[in-house]
This record gives C-alpha cells, structure tokens and sequence, in this order.
C-alpha cells in the first residue's frame, strides 16, 4: 500500500475508488481535445505538430503532478486549470486565424449551440433578397463566407425596416463602423459593427447590386430589391473610399404616393391660396426651403394640381424623384453639361409651348430670366429655390433675376417650408408647459394649458424596457410640413418694386396677415401633433462650417 500515491489512500489506508474514477474521468476527457486539436490545427492552417504537443504536453505534466500533489483536490485543480489555460490560449489563436462564423467558444457560438439550427435557418427566409438583375438569392450553405454575409444582410436589413429606417449610414474607423439609422429626417446612431462583419455584408450587397467587389477606392452606385411581408422594398446603395475603409449608404428609394396638395400640411387658408393657382392664366410661384425639408414633394404637389390631361406639364429637374403620371419630366444629366446648360435646355423646352412649366433648383440668372420671360407670355411657372425663410427667398430671386420690376410683375407668390416629426399617438405624454415658456413663445396659459412630448420609457414587470411597437421607441411616427406663404397681390407688387431694403417688404409681408414658419410651427405644438423640442430642431439655422 505504502508504494500508492498519496492522493488515492484515505487516512484509514484504503484505496478511494471515487477519486479514481474522478482522475481517470478527467484524464480520458483530455484525449479527445488532443485529436481536436490536431484536426483543427491543420483545417486552418497553423502549426498542428507544435500546438497539439503543447495541449499533450500540459496536460501529461498536469495529471503526473496531481498524482504526486499530496490533497487530491488541490490537484485536480491544478490539473483543470492548466489544460483549460493551454486550451484557450489554442482557440484565442485559430479564432485570430478564421473568420467571424467560424470562432469558437464566442458569445455568438454558445448560443448557437443551445439554439435549434432549423428553426434559426427558417427565420431567414422571412426576407428574399433580390438582384439588380431581377434574381432571387437562394440561401448560401452554412458556416460559408457567403452565409455569414447573407445572414449579417438579413439581421441589419430586417432591423432597419422595422425601425422605419430610409437611409443607413456606414462610417468606418480604425478598429470599427459607426452606424446611423435616419427615420423621419432625424440621425439616429446604432450600436457600432467590427469591421471583419462589414466585409462580408459589403461583399454581399455588392454582389446584390451587381458592382465590382474588389473596388473600394472609386464611387460605386447600384439598386437591388428586399421582398419582405408580400412587399418589395427597393434599396440604393453608394460606396465611396476613405482613409479608413469604404463608406456606405443605403437609401430606400421604394416608389411612394405622390402626395395631393392637400396633404402636404397646409393649413386651410394656406390650402385655399395655393389651390387659387391652378385658376390663374400666368404667372410665377417660388417654393422654397432648405435641403430636404420637403420642398420636391410641394413642387410635385402643386404641378399635379392642375389637370395633365387638359394642361400640357413639362418639368425641368437634375434628378427627379418618382415619375409623375401624365407629367413630361425633362431631366439635365451629366451628359448635357458637355454641350448644353440648365437655362438652354429649359429654353428649348419652352419651345415646346407647354402650357405648365416646373424648374427644379434654379441656381443661375440665365435660367431665372428665361422662367419670368415665360410666365409673362402666359405660363404658370414653378420654380423651387434653397432659401431659409419667404424673405429670403424673394431677395435671392431678385437677385437671380437682375430685373426688380419683371420679377415683381410675374410673381404670383413665394412659400417657405420644414418638416416636422408627427407625436406617436400611442406614447406621447401631456404635461403642464411653465410660464417662462409661453412668455419666451408669446402664448398665453389660457391658449395652451397643455403641451405634449415623446414617451418616456416604459419597463414592463420584469423590469425590462417596452419598446413602443407604433414608433419603435423614438417618440415620433412620420413628418409633416409647415410653411409660411405669401401671395402676392397689386399693392404687395409696387411695395417690391418700390422698396429697396428686404426689411421694408417684409414688414408688408406682415401687414398682409402671413405668419411666419415658427407661428405656423406654435400651432402644430399647441394642438398636440409635435413638441416644442421638435419645433425648436428644426428651425434652428445650421451653422456654417
């Protein structure tokens, strides 16, 4: 007996058939890590003689001492901290080695042990990708690069879409992508996504967009199509180089209703004077706004106002942005700009006598005259203009123009716009708005006893946070626009003519009862349709850099 290690005899001498069994459980668990290491070794490539003596090596030395270590626990310790140490220290170094599918023991991999792979493969087939060929894209095998990008595809796209997502924006930096959801016009930032994830979700978009993979320095563009719930989304995706990596921009360009002039969100008395157009014979209306306030789809709005089918509509546009039924839409691309320009295209359509004429963007003088000559000779004339408030559009105008009393005389009106993120109806909270408020916005207690503003964050009984379902936790669902309009009449015409500074024809403007963007904004907060800090966000003046 005395010729037995120590750690088998109990004090009274006899052999501990339990710690026998243990040892022998623990050592023969060993020798399947060894065959797997070895295999695993040599599947990616790295040293399977080294690494495989290194597991076997640590784990022989580690079973002789916790045979010769006197307290049996204190061995067997010893023993699984050693070949657990030398096993990590294996599957730290293959998973540097392999791509994000094929880790090991990771967060992602646990998981997907204990989850059942038929189910999780059925799920994916809740949205089809389709090319920009018309190609559906059948599910790749597997724990394969192309399943890896497909599936990365699948989580992004299927989040994006359910959070109203129209365009996601992929920054790359030096270890990882920033993400930027916008919904309703507002940046939303996203949990960042490691750049070896962004390869292969680029890869695959690529592919879906039928652009060159291997090109990341020059600008790509292309479309492909999500089918999901009996709907097809469309998607626009633009790459571009960067120090750090390719950036990414995905945008939703799903064709959507052309919306009706009165669903813009015109107050009635701002509905019944822009409706008064389409009764005109000729003249010029300006619609103005900063960038992507609304300002294509109020242009839109107002040529579909008139009847296409006893009107002959042209338009005039660099990109226009959904195909207006019945509407003749002329567009300036890139190759114009070698042999003709925008004023010289808008001429030579003029000529060919339409009777409504739309002019997207007017940027220079020589387009600006032709647009006051033509609505002199007897046609209605559109014209959109970046400009941040009516004032500053006319001034802009006149500018353009060089001629104050043509301008005058062919202005019919000027209209100025933002869009405001709508109140989820199913979260929005009231609250008593404070008197330094009202008084900082010159609205009295008894007009506005209460305000409203997004949901807080609501926990369910576990204490978990409830998600709204109708806005997706952001505290608002959609947009609508709030303008500020002027129809110019006989007398509001000489004051233009007349005066020479801009203060002198606003203060007119006034008299003449149009209310500016931040009244028109007051009201929408007063009856409860935005917020205050919505109201507030968007007419900010951005500044310059």
């Amino acid at each position: 007996m005395s010729d037995l290690p120590l750690t088998f005899v109990e004090y009274s001498g006899y052999i501990s058939i339990i710690k026998v069994v243990v040892f022998l459980i623990l050592f023969f668990l060993w020798l399947p890590l060894i065959g797997w290491v070895y295999k695993d070794s040599r599947t990616v490539g790295t040293k399977e003689v080294f690494w495989t003596a290194i597991v076997f090596g640590t784990a022989a030395a580690a079973a002789i001492i916790w045979l010769l270590v006197p307290v049996f626990i204190i061995g067997m310790l010893f023993y699984l901290i050693a070949v657990t140490a030398t096993s990590i220290s294996y599957v730290m170094h293959r998973n540097a080695r392999v791509p994000e599918f094929d880790k090991v023991l990771t967060a992602e991999h646990i998981k997907g042990l204990f989850d059942n792979e038929t189910k999780k493969l059925d799920t994916l087939k809740g949205l089809i990708f389709i090319t920009a060929n018309n190609n559906e894209v059948p599910m790749p095998e597997p724990k394969t690069p192309d399943f890896f990008g497909y599936k990365v595809a699948y989580d992004i796209f299927t989040d994006a879409i359910w959070r109203r997502a129209s365009d996601i924006m992929f920054s790359p930096t030096h270890q990882n992508y920033n993400v930027i959801y916008y919904v309703d016009g507002a940046a939303l930032k996203q949990p960042t996504i490691t750049k070896e994830q962004m390869e292969y979700f680029i890869r695959f978009v690529k592919s879906l967009a039928d652009l060159d993979i291997n090109e990341r320095r020059k600008p790509q563009k292309g479309k492909f199509r999500i089918y999901q719930n009996k709907e097809n989304i469309e998607w626009e995706i633009t790459t571009a180089g960067s120090t750090a990596g390719e950036q990414i921009r995905l945008k939703q360009t799903t064709q959507q209703n052309i919306i009706r002039l009165i669903d813009i969100g015109l107050t009635p008395d701002q509905y019944e004077q822009l409706n008064k157009i389409s009764e005109v014979k000729q003249g010029l209306f300006i619609i103005a706004g900063p960038k992507k306030t609304g300002v294509t789809t109020t242009f839109y709005a107002l040529l579909r106002n008139h009847d296409a089918f006893i009107n002959n509509i042209n338009t005039l546009e660099r990109q226009p942005t959904v195909e207006l039924p019945n509407i003749t839409q002329n567009v300036f691309g890139l190759s114009d700009t070698g042999t003709t320009t925008y004023a010289k295209k808008l001429q030579a359509m003029i000529r060919m006598e339409p009777d409504i004429v739309g002019i997207a963007d007017c940027q220079d003088a020589e387009t600006a005259q032709i647009a006051c000559t033509a609505a002199k000779n007897g046609k209605i004339v559109y014209v959109t203009l970046e400009a941040d408030n009516v004032i500053g559009a006319l001034g802009r105008w006149m500018k353009l123009v060089g001629d104050g009393n043509l301008a005058a005389d062919t202005l019919l009106g000027i209209s100025n716009q933002r869009l405001l993120r709508k109140l989820c109806n199913e979260c929005k909270q009231a609250y008593e708005p404070n008197r330094e408020l009202l008084r900082k916005f010159n609205i009295t207690a008894e007009k506005a006893k209460v305000f409203y503003r997004p949901g807080k964050v609501q926990y369910n009984k576990h204490g978990k946070p409830a998600t709204c379902e109708n806005c997706q936790g952001t505290g608002f669902v959609g947009r609508m626009g709030v303008f500020e309009i002027i129809t110019i009449n006989d007398e509001l015409r000489d004051v233009i003519k007349q005066s020479k500074l801009l203060s002198e024809i606003g203060t007119q403007f006034r008299r003449a009862k149009m209310l500016y963007l931040q009244e028109q904004a007051l009201r929408k907060v007063i009856d409860g349709t935005t917020a205050v800090n919505e109201m507030v966000r968007i007419l900010s003046t951005p500044k310059k850099k």
